[in-house]
């Protein structure tokens, strides 16, 4: 291995997202603080093209100044780098080896911009992040100083916590949520959980049984990352199946039922047979089947079910035993579409697919404990409502199926988790800042952009064929577009030609196909962009890449 030896005398630290400076250190200081540098082109590294390390790393390290030190520790750094992907990196796209050390230590840096001698500053469209500048830092900020300053909240918001979630939030959160949805909620119908996925995790373990729920059901395109969640429960190839979204937007009830249907048809015993099965409990049961799918603003479709469809939906459920997981983390971030109408003006949301189940009182037969566990969840989250980094989010379904996600093992050992930060939280609502955030800062936020990256669609891309997912309601929401490309082009190779020709990163449609069945829905010719996180100048000129990308692919110039 061929060490990098530089000449000067201090370090750098900068954005490569806003090209500012963040802070400088001297050499000796400089190993500890470079990991975060070198785990994020590490993941980068680690996406189709092998070339991102080359120009990533250098990018986000500056070395200026004078005097000589070895960096024989940076290539230790990047040995041991975490390979493990983030919430926007799929291992599973990775279609190429990593590339050689020596390939990023010999990439000539400009000091003048602190980076490769590359001229295209590199635009993320795959990563679905809160832009830094839709986070909540002051509101966070004023609620701590209440919080660590009251012996009676920071006591209890600093020990263990009751199982179920500090009471204050499920307070607050049962009156907010009453009237976003226009419906009753309880606060003993919610279950404080560790954000979205995390509760996922906890649902599958504490309601599931491989031995006995036999198939889980996702919608498709598919959030690719709760594929992963799902195997960890035991649902490996060929237990998760792919379920279309249809024309109306959203999973296609009339083929799940017949999958059901076809399925327990030909699976009258246990999916393994002599397996031990596990315990529930008396405050649990284990359920024949899950669908997962995000009803409203969906990842990465963008597509929002009808009320018809979610009726629909709910009387499946209970006719087969299904467990509906509902990830209702985008809710709450949608506007008009129509331009002349405020961001807030919405009225009511569409009822969670909870809410109907509730309305609907207890299905039969009823569990031989007596208790109702119902049949649909809704899996929410705080993530892209004040920051991903507060891991706090809920669950929402009936008490019974609140008392036994609390009682999941992990739960009860600690608390629910999260509990300082849905103390925090707790003070936030209680103030109305969660409201006032969303109203003035994160919704306007997410129009703007999602405006933008629709006018830039339609003045660089309609006109070589490409399609962008219906969005003909009265409202829009979410983090993504979904695009089709034309002509049978592959996602795949667009998304290579754009990382190595433009600096450009999008997510191609095979990252979305269910894990083990992908045959049953593939997505080659499509594409997600997400315009949550870069901001506003580098959305137009993002699209105007992939614009040149597809004339250069398809033969045309202009």
């Amino acid at each position: 291995m061929v060490p990098m030896t530089c000449q000067y005398a201090h370090v750098n630290i900068w954005s490569p997202f806003s090209g500012e400076t963040i802070v400088s250190f001297a050499p000796h200081l400089l190993p500890p603080l470079v990991v975060f540098c070198c785990q994020e082109a590490f993941l980068h590294s680690r996406h189709q093209t092998s070339d991102l390390a080359i120009t990533f790393l250098p990018s986000v390290i500056t070395l200026v100044g004078t005097a000589q030190f070895s960096c024989h520790w940076l290539h230790d750094l990047v040995k041991m780098a975490p390979t493990t992907s983030d919430k926007t990196i799929s291992n599973s796209i990775n279609t190429s080896p990593t590339p050689p050390l020596q390939d990023v230590t010999n990439q000539t840096l400009d000091p003048e911009r602190g980076a490769s001698s590359s001229k295209k500053e590199l635009i993320n469209f795959l990563r679905g992040w809160p832009s830094p500048s839709l986070l909540s830092s002051s509101i966070l900020h004023a609620a701590s100083t209440a919080l660590l300053s009251d012996p009676s909240l920071f006591v209890p918001a600093l020990q263990y916590g009751p199982d179920p979630g500090y009471q204050p939030l499920r307070e607050e959160l049962a009156v907010w949520l009453e009237k976003q949805y226009s419906t009753s909620t309880k606060s003993e119908e919610i279950c404080i959980t560790g954000g979205a996925s995390q509760g996922l995790a906890c649902v599958l373990a504490s309601f599931t049984d491989p031995s006995y729920t036999q198939t889980v059901w996702a919608s498709a395109p598919c959030y690719y990352l709760a594929c992963p969640i799902f195997e960890d429960a035991g649902f490996g190839p060929g237990r998760i199946k792919a379920v279309p979204e249809d024309q109306q937007g959203g999973i296609d009830i009339d083929l799940l039922d017949t999958l059901l249907q076809k399925h327990e048809a030909q699976h009258h015993q246990p999916t393994h047979k002599g397996a031990e099965r596990k315990n529930a409990g008396p405050y649990r049961k284990h359920y024949h089947h899950v669908v997962y799918l995000v009803s409203t603003c969906s990842n990465p479709s963008g597509t929002t079910m009808t009320l018809e469809k979610r009726n629909r939906l709910v009387k499946v459920a209970r006719r087969h035993d299904v467990l509906v997981v509902s990830d209702d983390v985008y809710d709450f971030l949608q506007w008009p579409i129509l331009p002349a109408s405020p961001s807030s003006d919405l009225g009511p949301l569409l009822p969670r697919l909870s809410d109907i189940d509730l309305s609907l009182g207890p299905s039969e037969p009823p569990t031989s404990s007596g208790k109702w566990f119902g049949n649909v969840i809704s899996n929410g989250s705080f993530s892209k409502l004040l920051g991903p980094g507060l891991r706090t989010g809920w669950v929402h379904g009936t008490p019974d199926f609140v008392v036994g996600l609390s009682q999941t093992g992990a739960t009860r050992s600690g608390g629910a988790g999260s509990q300082f930060a849905a103390a925090l939280l707790a003070e936030v609502m209680k103030a109305g800042e969660l409201e006032r955030h969303l109203q003035e800062t994160v919704r306007p936020g997410l129009r703007r952009r999602h405006g933008l990256i629709m006018e830039t669609i339609k003045q660089e891309l309609e006109e070589l064929g490409v399609t962008v997912a219906a969005q003909d309601g009265d409202r829009f929401g979410g983090y993504f577009v979904w695009l089709t490309l034309p002509g049978g082009l592959d996602a795949r190779v667009v998304a290579q030609k754009a990382r190595q020709e433009e600096e450009l990163i999008v997510a191609e449609g095979e990252m979305f196909e269910v894990r083990g069945d992908e045959e049953g829905a593939k997505f080659r010719g499509n594409i997600r962009l997400s315009f949550s996180w870069e901001e506003e100048h580098k959305i137009t000129e993002g699209v105007r890449r992939l614009g040149r990308v597809l004339r250069g692919l398809s033969g045309e110039t202009r």
